[in-house]
Parts: C-alpha cells; structure tokens; sequence
C-alpha cells in the first residue's frame, strides 16, 4: 500500500505526463483511477468478489453520475446550438444589429459582444459560439479594416460568455456534481455574466475612441437612416415588439382568469404576470406601445424600423421560451432544454431554412460533442470515487487547512490551482475531479471571512464558488497553450493567422477576465444579489 500524500503526487504527475503524450482526458482519468485502487488496496480485494468492493464503488459513481437526469440537458443544448449555427436565425441577428450599430466608432465589434449574450442565453455551448462569430464577425471586421488583435479578441472572449451567461452548461455541470441548485446558480450568475460583457464593451468604447483607426467606420450609404430617424425608427420597432409581447401576456392572464388557476392561495406563488392584479398594468403597457406606434412614430416609419430589426426576433423568442420556463416555474433545466431544441425547430421550419441535411448534420455534431463530454464524466467520476475511497479528500483538506492560511489565502490558492490547470485540461474534467476535494474545504471556511467588502451567507457559499469557478474557466478558454477558443477561431478563420496571432489578441481580454474575477472575490455579495 502506498501513503496517500506520495499517491496524490503520483496521479497529479501522471495526470500531465499522460495528457501530455496525447492521451484523452477521459482515458487518462479512467486508467489513474484504477491505478489508484491498485496502488491504495490489495489486488485480491479488489477482484476476489465480483460486484463488490472498491470496484463496484467506482461502477456505482459512474452509473450514479451517467443516469442524473439533469445530465439529459446537456445534448440537448448542443442540439440547439447546433441548429442555430446551421440556420439563418444568428446571421439574420447579426444584420439587425449592425443596422443600428453600424455608424458607431467600433459599432462591429458592439455588435459581435452583442451577438455573443444572446448566443450565450440561447444556448450557453462556448464552441459553437466561437465558430459561428468568426464566420459572420471576422471576415466583416477584417473587410472594414479593424485591427487583427480587437477583432480577434472580441470575437474569442465574447464567444466565451456561454460559461457565465445561463444556460451554461458549466453551471449544470457544477450543480451535478455538487448537488447545488441549478436555477439558483443561474441566478446569481446573471448579474456577473453581464457585468464581464459590459466589460469587454467599455474596453472596446475606450479603446477604439482613443485610437479610432482601430476601426475605420464602414463607407457612408446616403439611404441609411441617420440620426433622429434612426432613433424613431428604433421606438417603433420597440413598440411594435413591446405590444405582440403585452398583447400575448394579456390573453395568458386572461386564460388563467378564465380558467381559475391565478387565485390567489397562501402558500403557493403568484403566477409572474398571469394575475388578475396585473391586468390593469398590461393593458397600460399596450395602450403605451400603441400611442408611440401609431401617435409619436407613426405606422409608415414602424413597418420600416420592424424590417430593419425583426432578425432580432426569433433570438428572444428562443431565450424567452428556455429561460421564461425556468424562471417562470414553467419547467426544470432538462425540459427547458427540449423545448428550446423544439422552438428553434419550429423557427427554422417556419422561415424554411430547415432542411433533412441540417438536422442531420446538427444531429451528428451533437453526437461527437456529447460523445467527448460522457466519456471524459466517465472517466472523471471513476478518478473521483477511487480518490475518495483512498482519502485523498481528507488529506488535501488536511493539508490546506494545516498550513493555517486566512480563508482569503486559501481561496486564492484554489483560484490559482484553477487557472494553473485550466490552462492544459478541459473544464469538465476540472469540475469532476477538482470540485469534491475544494467546494467541502470552501464551506468548511468561515463565510463571514469570505471577500474583503461584504460577505457571504453560509447558505449561499457553495453558490457563489461556483459562480466564481465559472468566471475561472472564462479565463481557461483564452489561456495558452491550450486555450480551446483558440483553436475554434482557427478552424475557421484565414490561413493567414496563425495560432500566435490569435493568443496574441487575447492577452487585454484575459486582463478584463481577471478583472472580473477580482471583483467577484473582493464583493462576494454582487453574486447573492438576486438570491
């Protein structure tokens, strides 16, 4: 029998001489946990009774983790991704937004971070993502002469925000493997994912204000709107929107009404704007919408700016039917999930651009995609049960807690732990063999010593460690040398750039990212706001 101090050394250093000859993820972390039970009990033990034992504790965690139900969303949500990337709808987005946007000093790359939120609350797949904005975003940057590095950069650091913005996929992943809420961990993350996207935002109004051949405005079209008309334009468009939504919202409250199911009972939560108290507001709300449409702008101009930004449509059609259902009390994650692959269907049908070879071809991508994820939880969960079983938890805990560090050194060295590995292995493999030896040290810690203004409920401690994870793995898909939205741009983008180049454009955006992740220490409450 080894000692586990010298068993934990030997699976850290063979951890990275594996994945460093090439072998997968899932692969190494299948092989180390039996390696693992090997070095930590007597072979005899091990084999003499089938179905018993430290084997069938490993077989039990890996069936456990491959049967939670949750775990159902995660194809699912790569479906949909899959089928947005293939279809008109992201394209048809990215044309709504650059009408509005297109005169402004960086407008491109305003509407490529854009772009990149409402991506991230359709789907949350950090790849597709990538792929897709360096397909639409990169060739129009490179075309209107924008600097390599910007481009470059917004396109890979935006198409990250998948990991913060629900529904990440990383946030389901966490909350499965330890047992935390996922609605709840797409709550409080929220309020940080949209704080880093303004960041990236703010960073590129600075940036190319203070050196405007960053990005040369497109050439004048002397038919496009300007000025004030295209600010009414944009009212119209709004309003219109705004009374389809009241109007729809209005015959929801009244079918609750009609059929009883909104009366208010102790106990039970009122339906969000499905009440008969909430009438009055919505028909208030349409009359509003109506007078700016057919008083302020007036119905010739309305149709006109409804053109101009219906692309913009059918994206808040999907994030409205995914995570309305969530937050609405509608559905769980998994079928919200499916509904988001049925909506997007539908969609496409409807505009006629899903045809048998999209389907097919998002369903085989979907395929290898999952295939990548199941085999690399196998593996994981398996590294996972026979370190457990070895004591490596106990002893890591013992050791960090040993060295009598303050909670704020501890986490911060959790924080580095994590940015050291993000940089050579993949997330899932992070959260499945990481995460059950930290988060029981985290909640262990003193919360009221959590973050230097503010602190943490005790109750929240494990919400917020994995929001604070989350915005780690953010700065994991920029990181050399293997930094995963690297290499997506580079399927796609010119021969002309390189690999270098790419790094090259992220190092402000890693900044940002860090940035971010220092606020979210430093304030903890900023993520248990709307908790």
């Amino acid at each position: 029998m080894v000692d586990i101090g010298t068993l934990s050394l030997i699976l850290l250093l063979g951890m990275f001489a594996l994945l460093a000859i090439g072998m997968p993820l899932g692969f190494a972390s299948a092989f180390l946990a039996v390696v693992t039970l090997v070095l930590k009990f007597d072979v005899d033990i091990l084999f003499r009774t089938f179905g018993q034992g430290p084997l069938s504790v490993l077989g039990q965690a890996v069936y456990r983790q491959m049967t939670n139900y949750v775990l159902i969303s995660v194809p699912l949500f790569i479906f949909m991704a899959a089928l947005l990337e293939r279809s008109g709808i992201a394209r048809d987005m990215y044309s709504s937004l650059n009408v509005w946007l297109s005169r402004t000093r960086g407008g491109i790359a305003f509407v490529t971070s854009i772009m990149a939120v409402i991506m991230a609350a359709m789907s949350g797949i950090i790849g597709g993502e990538v792929v897709l904005l360096g397909l639409i975003a990169l060739p129009q940057m490179l075309r209107l002469g924008y600097n390599q590095n910007l481009a470059i950069g917004t396109i890979c650091a935006s198409g990250s925000l998948g990991t913060m913005i629900p529904p990440s996929i990383v946030l389901i992943f966490y909350g499965l493997v330890t047992e935390t809420s996922i609605k709840a961990l797409f709550t409080a993350s929220f309020l940080p994912g949209f704080m880093l996207a303004s960041f990236f935002i703010i960073y590129i109004i600075i940036r190319t204000q203070l050196n405007p051949s960053l990005a040369p405005l497109p050439p004048d079209d002397p038919d496009d709107p300007k000025g004030k008309e295209k600010g009414l334009l944009f009212l119209g468009f709004l309003a219109r929107f705004g009374m389809w939504v009241t109007a729809v919202l209005i015959l929801r409250a009244l079918f609750f009404t009609v059929t009883s199911a909104n009366i208010v009972t102790e106990g039970v939560d009122p339906i969000f704007l499905g009440m008969v108290s909430d009438l009055p507001w919505l028909i208030g709300a349409f009359v509003l919408f109506a007078v700016v449409v057919f008083v302020i702008v007036g119905r010739e101009r309305t149709a006109i700016g409804w053109e101009m930004g219906k692309g913009l449509i059918a994206p808040t059609v999907v994030i409205g039917v995914v995570l309305g259902s969530i937050y609405g009390g509608i559905t769980g994650i998994t079928e919200a999930a499916g509904m988001g692959v049925v909506a997007v269907f539908v969609i496409g049908a409807l505009r006629r651009e899903m045809s048998f070879d999209i389907v097919w071809d998002s369903l085989i991508r979907t395929l290898k995609s999952t295939g990548t994820i199941i085999w690399v939880t196998i593996g994981a969960a398996a590294l996972a049960a026979a370190y457990t079983l070895a004591g490596g938890p106990t002893y890591v805990a013992n050791l960090i807690v040993g060295a009598e560090m303050p909670t704020m050194g501890v986490i911060l060295v959790m924080m580095f732990i994590f940015l050291i590995m993000g940089m050579f292995m993949d997330w899932v493999g992070i959260v499945l063999l990481i995460m059950p030896v930290f988060l029981p040290i985290v909640v262990r810690l003193p919360a009221e010593e959590i973050g230097f203004l503010g602190h943490v409920d005790a109750r929240y401690v494990p919400i917020w460690f994995g929001v604070v994870f989350c915005m780690n793995m953010q700065v994991s898909f920029l990181s050399p040398p293997f930094g995963p939205a690297a290499f997506y741009l580079k399927s796609v983008a010119p021969p002309e750039i390189s690999l270098t180049d790419i790094f090259k454009g992220f190092l402000p955006f890693i900044a940002i990212q860090l940035i971010a992740l220092a606020i979210l220490l430093i304030w903890p409450p900023i993520v248990t706001l709307f908790l």
